[in-house]
């Protein structure tokens, strides 16, 4: 081994130590050299020692220039290959993060340190300036270490700095008092908004989604897909707004591609707003665009989730009703079904999930008046 370490005396007279050696063979099987230099024979020879070792149980790493945002963005393309457009736009969003504080650093430089200061910008700043989630941190920590684990698979880093990386227990605790203060509606607040909106155009998609359909099942929706007559309507599509872009696509799973049975007030709702659109479209003509969609203007543009949104807190607002996210429309729903003794496969039939006990632990929402069930229930035993 002393034998491939050669003496060498630069121009100024300093002595050092050099040798070149055989590394594990590159990908495409070309023979690859690795020189190193330091300032005594004892490290050059441990070193030698320690790259022939890695090198014969396949441990060895060889030095890259690869940043991590490069690294990144070549994850990215084999990671995201054959995925929605939504889905794409999740991963590219989790990794930025780490891309803007660290992505000019050379991969193999990377650190547990680094990753912890990450967490930490996410959770005191993140692009807000107010810091982000739980969701959000565990989404970055999650797709970094997917993107890790390809890179010490290629051998490009020793171990994966990103392996024990956590959420701190103060921001959980932190998240679990946003969302126990977040509540759906009771029953008593969706009748008032109801009564309050009876004139509003979209009276109808409204009461959609207090049925528990997505907003973005409610926007795909297409009056083929509704029968007035028999009184139900078909679950096949969803529309969402992917960045700048209207994606249209089948629900994501089977369970998501369902047949509803419609109340009866539901029915006369969408009956009056299908002669509705009849109308504008007659008043419209050529200008009239039909799409067959169930949630459009009176120009028969489709509407996106977020118009929806909109004009859903716009309505909130008129009617005086506290302030909810249009999804937490569906967890109002499935958390009635819930109370009001609905089987639990039939829950989850109609929340279109495949998993009951999905359904019943992330949509139902017990409060105190829920509760009043149970003391009736003692009135009885101990009356």
């Amino acid at each position: 081994m002393s034998d491939l370490i050669k003496k060498v005396v630069l121009a100024n007279g300093r002595v050092r130590y050099r040798f070149v050696t055989d590394g594990p063979r590159r990908v495409n099987g070309r023979r690859q050299q690795i020189t190193r230099t330091f300032d005594t024979k004892k490290e050059a020879r441990d070193e030698l020692a320690r790259i022939r070792h890695q090198t014969k149980t396949g441990e060895f790493v060889s030095p890259e220039k690869i940043t991590v945002a490069e690294w990144l963005d070549t994850w990215l393309k084999v990671a995201t290959v054959d995925v929605e457009k939504n889905t794409v736009r999740s991963y590219t969003y989790a990794i930025q993060p780490v891309k803007d504080l660290f992505g000019e650093k050379p991969l193999q430089k990377l650190t547990e340190e680094d990753i912890d200061e990450v967490v930490a910008w996410m959770v005191k700043t993140g692009r807000s300036g107010r810091g982000v989630g739980v969701y959000s941190v565990e989404l970055a920590l999650s797709r970094l270490r997917s993107a890790l684990n390809e890179a010490v698979r290629r051998k490009l880093v020793v171990r994966n700095v990103a392996q024990f990386s956590r959420v701190p227990r103060q921001l959980r605790k932190e998240q679990q008092k946003r969302k126990a203060a977040r509540k759906p509606w009771t029953e008593e607040e969706v009748r008032s908004f109801l009564r309050g909106i009876r004139n509003d155009r979209f009276y109808a998609v409204m009461l959609l989604s207090l049925l528990g359909l997505r907003p973005a099942e409610v926007c795909g929706l297409k009056w083929s897909a509704v029968d007035l007559e028999a009184g139900v309507l078909r679950i096949e599509l969803t529309r969402t707004l992917v960045g700048t872009e209207v994606e249209e696509k089948e629900t994501k799973t089977t369970a998501g591609q369902r047949t509803l049975p419609l109340p009866t007030p539901v029915i006369a709702a969408l009956a009056s707003f299908h002669a509705r659109q009849a109308a504008e479209k007659l008043a419209a003509g050529g200008a009239y665009e039909d799409g067959g969609y169930v949630l459009v203007d009176k120009w028969g543009r489709p509407c996106t989730s977020e118009r929806l949104r909109y004009h859903a807190y716009r309505l909130m607002r008129e009617v005086g009703v506290r302030k909810v996210r249009p999804y937490d429309a569906r967890h109002s729903a499935l958390t009635f079904l819930a109370t009001q003794g609905v089987p639990d496969t039939v829950l989850a039939a109609w929340a279109g999930h495949t998993n009951a006990a999905f359904t019943k632990r992330v949509y139902v929402t017990v409060d105190p008046q829920h509760l009043r069930v149970a003391a009736t229930a003692f009135d009885r035993l101990l009356g």
